[in-house]
């Protein structure tokens, strides 16, 4: 947010100008570092907060890639000994994200105020998941905050490059498929009428598959507005019902059951739930409340209900092992690994094998369809094109050999 302030030297003369903050405090803060004894300071005309928020930030979000950033940067002031408050301060004056900016001055506020770093992080749940707050929180108890936030850093770029894979594998056939889809209903809507028009003129025979075509398109061009509302009335009714629990649970299932991209969803979800056991885990992290965290951070219905299945087990004296095993959703290699990291006290180990494992599984997943997307789409197309061509082109053919 932008101030103006007006301000005297040390020397008594009168400076005035603008500065860039997070808030007030922080603005004032910077000003008295420059040996400024400041006179007034208020926000810039333009940049008044609306229903008490910054108009910058309503148009802003904060990226996955800024907060692997934020925790790198933040690893490498603690190792230099920077204190908390001036680590925040000075990424909080760096950062061009308004939204993120605005939340660390809230959290040097709340620091200020007496609360630790882990609890002022949790009140901004938008920017910092149950899992990084609970990984901080085990860094302050801990005293190695450095290395806790070296380690977020090392574990959210590694979930950034598994789901950017995963998710850009998806784009390229989505982006061809929504193209033909478009040009197949123009060509449906105004191409096709009128060259039927032609053809009925001539009174020749229509084949049956051409005819086909024609009925299709007279669907479109007669009822496509109706086809059009229902079609919107129906994404709304999917997304709302996809918003329910019971409509998480579908959409999770079918994401892990559809043919081909079941696959890579599973490998998907199991590469992030291995990583995050091992990385809370290995924090300090009891076995309980990573089972808690990773349940609500895994991004699936089914497998949060076998996690969620899995920490009664373990409070109940079960294994972890134990509970996945009855999960056909958990491949077997999964639970043998797991029970015997737990037998051998080493279930970090295993458990960062499986992440590791089932890391180069989606890479090889997605390197997979990509190659068989390309021919696929070709083959498909090319078919679809072939049979619109005969379709339209052979009666017109037939009309102009006969004349």
């Amino acid at each position: 947010m932008l101030y103006q302030y007006t301000a005297t030297t040390v020397e008594g003369k009168e400076h005035s100008g603008s500065i860039e903050a997070a808030n007030m405090e922080i603005a004032i803060n910077s000003l008295q570092s420059r040996n400024l004894i400041i006179t007034s300071i208020k926000p810039a005309k333009g940049t008044k907060p609306l229903l008490g928020r910054d108009l910058s930030t309503l148009f802003n979000y904060v990226s996955h890639r800024d907060v692997v950033i934020l925790s790198r940067q933040l690893a490498t002031l603690f190792e230099a000994k920077v204190s908390v408050i001036e680590a925040m301060r000075l990424l909080a004056t760096q950062t061009k994200n308004a939204r993120l900016r605005n939340s660390l001055g809230e959290i040097i506020e709340d620091i200020k105020g007496g609360s630790s770093m882990s609890q002022a992080m949790a009140k901004h749940p938008n920017i910092f998941s149950a899992f990084y707050v609970n990984m901080v929180r085990s860094g302050e108890e801990s005293g190695k905050l450095e290395e806790i936030f070296t380690s977020l850093a090392d574990h959210l770029e590694r979930s950034y490059e598994i789901a950017s894979k995963a998710r850009n594998a998806l784009v390229y056939p989505s982006f061809v498929i929504a193209s033909f889809l478009g040009v197949m209903i123009l060509m449906l809507t105004f191409v096709i009428p009128r060259l039927t028009a032609i053809l009925t003129e001539t009174g020749q025979a229509i084949p049956i598959y051409t005819r086909i075509l024609i009925g299709v398109s007279n669907l479109f061009r007669d009822f496509g507005i109706f086809m059009l509302i229902g079609a919107v009335i129906g994404g709304v009714f999917l997304w709302r019902y996809s918003r329910t629990e019971k409509g998480k649970m579908a959409v999770s299932g079918f994401q892990l059951s559809v043919p081909i991209l079941g696959g890579l969803y599973t490998k998907f979800y199991l590469s992030r739930i291995t990583d995050n056991m091992e990385t809370l885990l290995s924090s300090g992290i009891s076995a309980v409340r990573t089972l808690e965290i990773t349940a609500d951070v895994v991004g699936n219905s089914v497998y949060k209900g076998i996690l969620i299945d899995a920490l009664n087990e373990v409070k109940g004296g079960r294994s972890i092992s134990d509970t996945f095993s009855k999960y056909d959703e958990i491949p077997q290699i999964v639970t043998q690994m797991i029970k015997t990291g737990e037998e051998s006290g080493r279930l970090n180990f295993m458990l960062k094998t499986l992440g590791r494992f089932y890391k180069r599984e989606v890479d090889n997943a997605v390197d997979t369809i990509v190659s068989l997307i390309e021919p696929a789409m070709i083959i498909l197309l090319g078919g679809s094109v072939g049979i619109l061509l005969v379709s339209i082109l052979g009666p017109i053919y037939n009309i102009t050999s006969g004349i």
